[in-house]
């Protein structure tokens, strides 16, 4: 499937086209594999993100994202977990 068609099968209607943020720094991430702090969770992974770092925020921390091929069309935030799983403690 190509990356334009998982684009245009989200949720977003068509016309609008996938939601995302500009990051004037992209081109330098690429080159120098610096990571990209964000807190734009809902920001939809554009083909020429593959390869990038993305440092997304959580509600408490910065997370490390890669992107790979595969993601192209999710969200960051997706990639980004906010809850952690509670573990039960046994007592003594």
């Amino acid at each position: 499937m190509r990356p334009t068609q998982i684009l245009l099968k989200s949720g977003r209607s068509a016309w609008k086209g996938p939601y995302f943020v500009a990051f004037p720094n992209l081109r330098e991430a690429l080159e120098s594999h610096i990571p990209i702090k964000t807190q734009a969770r809902s920001c939809t992974i554009l083909p020429t993100f593959v390869g990038i770092t993305f440092l997304v925020h959580n509600g408490r921390d910065f997370n490390p994202v890669r992107v790979t091929q595969d993601m192209v069309g999710h969200k960051l935030g997706e990639f980004s977990p906010t809850k952690k799983r509670f573990m039960w403690k046994s007592k003594k």
